[in-house]
């Protein structure tokens, strides 16, 4: 089959990565790829803003299924269009947006049909935000509503941190714009982690268990939290806990989606955190949630293709999960340059000798290629996935890839693979 694959990042990379091995695809194409993707698929000349562009490209190329991971506002134009040409779509279906769009709203959605969460309280006043955190006490979240990646999600430990932080989402953030709302909810102390699956109408297939390292960045009174790495599966995570996580919270995210209307086929992730012998559901992803494709596509099983056609086709009870015992860690890495040689481009260097590396896999987030020569803008760069036996072996050879790779102002955190909790966790 001809599949086009919708974005640039790394999430796109891993999954075009994957689909280049399977035994159902003939051709990838991708709108508009970065360089690492022009490596294993056609980068189309077709920007994903252009709707009628892509969707013409859909129709005369006889492309079999178009695939979406990050839910945009552009990308939302993309699957309507495409769904009102009954072409098919995964990864995310025009009903789903408003939840997959809106972290305010998947909430809700989690408080609606009852499913353990945390407290919290959204405003569009600064001032009523201010005097709830008073109320509250702190350490808090604080997120904007909407989404862009994991971007917009604070953690404030001070009333000076909050107020700051408040004002930020409120008058400034240019991720969410002027007026965006405010979640403020409770932080809640425990191992955290995510369940990454593929859905249908009616089914749930796991695809792994990920746990994440999250680092805070920005200035004091500004304190982002990035997730700067991943390993995949979770160590206190058996079959025994993921059938519970299915019964528990999949399940009825499944349901909820029914439930609302919502026929969603595609990519599902659930951010979760353990506290003692309790589970909560922090928030649901429709689509590739940060970190995870990255972390997940190079140790996953079998043919990504017999599971895109499966839930495509409502047939996803046919598959068997299959075990593959090793490990994957994942490391993000940054540039701190935002000068004028990050708007002229960073010329990034020592990829070449990570090729032939074993087990090591390199995923481009933000990169071109100019002049024969792969330049990123700084921001979200690249990833390094690499497989060991167990997490601490696959960490050395992800940072030892690592020790080649340079461009100005790189950075990335040095504890990904390290101190993962190992003990099972009641659910």
């Amino acid at each position: 089959m001809k599949v086009l694959v919708v974005g640039g990042g790394g999430s796109e990379h891993a999954l075009v990565w994957k689909l280049s091995r399977s035994r159902h695809v003939s051709n990838i194409y991708c709108s508009p790829g970065n360089a690492g993707i022009s490596e294993l698929a056609e980068c189309i000349d077709v920007s994903p803003d252009n709707v009628g562009a892509l969707v013409d490209f859909v129709k005369y190329e006889w492309i079999d299924v178009t695939v979406l991971c990050a839910p945009t506002v552009f990308a939302r134009h993309v699957v309507a269009a495409l769904e009102r040409e009954g072409r098919k779509v995964f990864g995310i279906c025009e009903s789903a947006f408003p939840l997959a769009l809106s972290r305010e709203a998947a909430k809700n959605f989690i408080k609606r049909h009852r499913i353990p969460s945390v407290e919290y309280r959204v405003f569009s006043s600064y001032l009523l935000a201010q005097d709830y955190v008073q109320l509250k006490g702190l350490p808090l979240v604080i997120e904007s509503d909407r989404r862009s990646g994991d971007r917009g999600v604070f953690f404030a430990t001070t009333f000076e941190e909050a107020r700051d932080v408040l004002k930020y989402i409120v008058e400034e953030s240019p991720r969410g714009g002027s007026g965006d709302r405010i979640i403020v909810g409770e932080h809640v102390d425990g191992q955290r982690m995510s369940l990454a699956m593929v859905v249908d109408e009616k089914f749930v297939f796991p695809l792994a268990s990920v746990y994440k390292w999250r680092a805070v960045t920005g200035p004091r009174v500004l304190r982002e939290v990035t997730v700067t790495g991943a390993c995949s599966p979770v160590p206190f995570i058996g079959k025994a806990e993921t059938d519970a996580l299915l019964e528990n919270v999949a399940y009825p995210i499944l349901r909820g989606l029914a439930a609302e209307g919502i026929t969603f086929r595609g990519l599902l992730s659930a951010d979760l955190v353990f506290r003692g012998g309790d589970i909560r559901l922090l928030d649901v992803h429709l689509g590739c949630a940060p970190l995870e494709a990255q972390t997940i596509m190079p140790g996953l099983p079998g043919d990504i293709g017999d599971i895109i056609l499966a839930s495509l086709e409502g047939k996803l009870s046919h598959l068997k999960m299959r075990e593959d015992g090793r490990s994957v860690v994942c490391v993000a890495l940054f540039s701190k340059d935002s000068g004028p040689r990050a708007e002229g481009g960073l010329h990034i260097e020592g990829l070449d000798a990570i090729r032939a590396t074993e087990n090591v896999f390199v995923f481009h987030h933000n990169t071109v290629f100019e002049d024969r020569r792969v330049m990123t803008r700084g921001g979200d760069v690249l990833s390094v996935a690499a497989i060991g036996s167990d997490p601490l072996q696959a960490a050395k050879k992800a940072y030892q890839a690592i020790g080649n790779i340079h461009f100005d102002g790189i950075y990335y955190s040095n504890d990904v693979g390290y101190n993962i909790p190992q003990e099972r966790r009641p659910v």
